[in-house]
């Protein structure tokens, strides 16, 4: 398919809550305007539609999580780190 911009379409995935994962022709330049073009697939059926957005809402949530979780795991370890090197200056300063 051509664009409304006169270049070839390229496969989308639409992540409204309509349209969950659904495939689409769209634009090939990002952020573009150009109005929508064609489905590549058909339309889901109405318990998918109402099931999937809250499934990508709570992947996020943890995928949000594990991202908190990693920088604590990151500070703990620096924090560490400063610990041992203080006690080591310490004791080496003591003898």
């Amino acid at each position: 398919m051509i664009c409304s911009c006169g270049r070839r379409t390229i496969p989308k995935t639409s992540w409204t809550d309509i349209n969950p994962g659904r495939r689409f022709h769209g634009c090939p330049k990002p952020n573009s305007t150009c109005p929508f073009n064609d489905w590549i697939d058909p339309p889901m059926c109405n318990r998918a539609v109402a099931v999937i957005p809250g499934l990508l809402r709570g992947r996020n949530r943890l995928e949000a999580q594990l991202m908190e979780s990693e920088m604590a795991r990151k500070r703990m370890k620096k924090m560490l780190v400063i610990t041992w090197l203080c006690l080591v200056v310490y004791f080496v300063l003591k003898m």
